[in-house]
């Protein structure tokens, strides 16, 4: 029996179920099937669960939410699920065998949905780069060239989805780790506004609200009906997003209105544009145009200061500091320069100089940052234009360190954070979205990005240019 059917989005897939042409179940068996053939060569998943599957996907009491019987996958970084492991990259955890003790507020949302999760997916430490290659797991690979990245840090996310295995996959975005990885292996990554989706009950917030958690999917559809599943305030969040007027799988079929985008083709700070990305932008920005959008080059001022990468890791290695000690204290042991790669240990010794005062005036830096970009959208912009990343799919290894150069891979990541970053600082909604693909067969997508709050709007610009410009929903598999 052909099992094509894994080949669509995860809506169709939860069709067939409904219509019962193919059961739970049997969706769910492909899938493993499909797992266990192509996993080895991906690195995707790094903790299986296929009989705990099997066990929910038969299950009478399984949620009819709109995803029922869909085969998922949990990134092992976030997405905390009772009773299993959680290691976020870090072979320390790895050694110690942690296996959370709760749900989260997500994993229950994406349960309540219908989802059945096949085990958790790959990631780098503490989600610091933007390639998945830990030292506890190996790197995940692109199933569009397997000596490629699959992106970072939903690099095992966006392996198992472009890879042909599930539909959508569990995902988080610090710095671009949903949209990164979306873009490098033609996928739709959306990053919500902050506070759309809960960190509960665990966590408050991650990153000083830098990070975002959400899904990687092959649809705009996909990714507008996950969003209704797991968007809203739980109790105990600092702070929610305002909710929308409407469902946002709704939004997809409303009226649209011509829209005012800007649009940037250059990257700040002298970091070279790969002329077949620079192209995607720009063929992107005429296919607006044609759908009846007035697009017109302009950017907030804001992005070519500097200094705000500055504050971003600042914060972030604050962050790491205060990760390694609450992991520590988990496992009942404090973490050491051993128990990390140099990576890990250099920038969380950064975090650890600096001192509470100049983190406060870190976080109030990133505020007014964030004042200054939302001064582009109140001037009468509905959205901006730009590439995702700089680059095409870095070959597995650049994205690496040494304990001589401890700093070198985030050195090198330049050009796969510097157009999306900026938005983790505001806490702006930012969407990935396919566009074409390299010369050498490689994805490239380009990022829209709304107001906060405005998850709806980007989502309907995305779905006019999926229609008018569809893509492959999984990569051409070429690895056995």
């Amino acid at each position: 029996m052909s099992d094509d059917f894994l080949d669509r989005d995860a809506t169709a897939q939860a069709e067939l179920v409904r219509r019962r042409e193919l059961s739970a179940p049997e969706l769910v068996e492909a899938a493993i099937r499909r797992l266990e053939a192509r996993n080895p060569a991906l690195g995707a998943f790094i903790h299986l669960g296929l009989e705990r599957a099997l066990e929910r996907a038969k299950d009478p009491s399984l949620p009819d939410g709109p995803f029922r019987g869909v085969p998922f996958a949990m990134k092992d970084l976030g997405g905390a699920e009772a009773g299993q492991p959680h290691h976020a990259g870090m072979a320390a955890l790895k050694r110690a065998g942690w296996t959370e003790g709760a749900d989260s507020h997500l994993t229950r949302k994406l349960q309540a949905a219908g989802l059945v999760s096949l085990g958790r997916t790959n990631t780098p430490e503490l989600a610091l780069l933007p390639t998945t290659e830990p030292a506890a797991y190996g790197p995940s690979r692109n199933p569009w060239s397997l000596e490629r990245s699959s992106g970072g840090s939903s690099g095992g996310a966006s392996a198992a989805v472009a890879g042909g295995i599930v539909a959508a996959a569990h995902a988080s975005d610090g710095g671009g780790s949903i949209r990164g990885p979306a873009n490098l292996c033609g996928l739709v990554g959306l990053k919500p506004t902050r506070g759309r989706c809960s960190f509960g009950p665990g966590l408050g917030e991650r990153w000083s609200g830098f990070s975002a958690e959400f899904v990687v999917t092959r649809s705009v559809r996909d990714s507008a009906t996950l969003l209704d599943a797991c968007a809203g305030a739980m109790p105990g969040d600092p702070y929610s997003a305002a909710p929308p007027a409407e469902p946002f799988s709704a939004s997809l079929r409303a009226a649209r209105r011509p829209l005012r985008i800007g649009f940037r083709r250059d990257a700040p700070r002298g970091i070279a544009v790969d002329p077949e990305v620079d192209a995607a932008v720009v063929a992107t920005a005429q296919l607006l145009e044609r759908l009846g959008h007035r697009v017109e080059a302009s950017h907030p001022d804001a992005l070519d200061d500097a200094g705000h990468v500055n504050l971003y890791v600042g914060v972030v290695a604050a962050n790491v500091a205060r990760a390694l000690d609450a992991w520590g204290g988990r496992i009942g042991r404090k973490l050491e320069a051993d128990d990390v790669e140099p990576l890990t240990w250099a920038i969380a010794e950064l975090g650890r100089s600096l001192g509470a005062a100049a983190h406060l005036a870190n976080l109030e830096g990133v505020h007014a940052f964030g004042r200054r970009l939302a001064e582009w959208w109140e001037a009468g912009f509905d959205l901006l234009l730009t590439p995702t990343q700089a680059q095409t799919a870095p070959a597995i290894g650049w994205l690496t360190s040494t304990r001589e150069e401890p700093l070198r891979a985030f050195l090198r990541s330049a050009p796969f954070g510097v157009f999306t970053l900026p938005f983790n600082l505001s806490g702006q909604p930012a969407l990935s979205v396919p566009a074409t693909t390299s010369r050498e067969g490689l994805p490239i997508g380009v990022q829209l990005v709304g107001p906060t709050g405005g998850e709806a709007l980007l989502l309907q610009t995305a779905a006019e240019l999926e229609e008018a410009r569809p893509w492959p929903l999984v990569a051409p598999w070429g690895g056995g």
